[in-house]
């Protein structure tokens, strides 16, 4: 495994995980797990933010303690399926801007077209956390980490929930100076490009769409 692939193992997000794979569970439970899931997913992926001492008045004396050290954060959801990422995210760092980039995948090629983006002014002041439940071929993922270093952000992190082997060695090959975090590594993909075992497709679960 690329030592900038990270798969979180916490119980709490493999327990989560597998209600949330499982086909009984229907768009509200799924919405609050993908919620969850990245919520627990963003307080280990935050783990090397720098932090500074400062002196704090206590109700009885002054104490040196420690605050984050003025570092500006991003998310970038990969609409549509990111959006359910974000207020699990914003739950824990809720200075953060939000940009969104939209891209779907082509039925019959397989790659991903790019048909929106909106991203904060300021992002090259800023570390970027892109957001997208599924790693499947990496073809979105790629297209949007590619177009946000366009903005030269100070760092770019990939959050997703599942991911395809064959993702993960497309992404890595592609963008190896962006390190991924990931609930559960699946075994491969499908002749469709879905990944298996998985959990379906992401933005229908979450929307209630077919």
């Amino acid at each position: 495994m690329d030592k900038n692939v990270f798969i979180m193992d916490h119980p709490l997000i493999q327990h989560k995980l597998s209600i949330l794979r499982d086909k009984r569970t229907g768009s509200k439970q799924f919405r609050e797990l993908v919620s969850e899931i990245a919520m627990l997913m963003c307080y280990e992926s935050t783990r090397d933010l720098p932090l500074k001492e400062v002196n704090t008045e206590t109700p009885l004396v002054t104490a040196k303690t420690k605050v984050l050290a003025g570092r500006k954060m991003a998310f970038v959801p990969i609409l549509r399926a990111g959006l359910g990422m974000v207020d699990g995210v914003l739950s824990l760092i809720p200075a953060a801007k939000v940009g969104h980039i939209g891209m779907y995948r082509d039925p019959e090629t397989h790659t991903p077209v790019d048909y929106y983006c909106k991203l904060p002014a300021d992002l090259e002041e800023r570390d970027v956390f892109v957001l997208d439940p599924m790693l499947a071929t990496g073809g979105s993922a790629i297209d949007a980490v590619a177009r946000i270093k366009e903005f030269n952000p100070k760092r770019i992190k990939f959050m997703c929930i599942i991911a395809a082997p064959e993702g993960i060695k497309a992404f890595t090959d592609a963008h190896p100076d962006v390190p991924v975090y990931c609930a559960g590594l699946d075994d491969c993909l499908n002749d469709h490009c879905y990944i298996l075992p998985g959990l379906g497709d992401a933005g229908d679960r979450i929307f209630g769409t077919k």
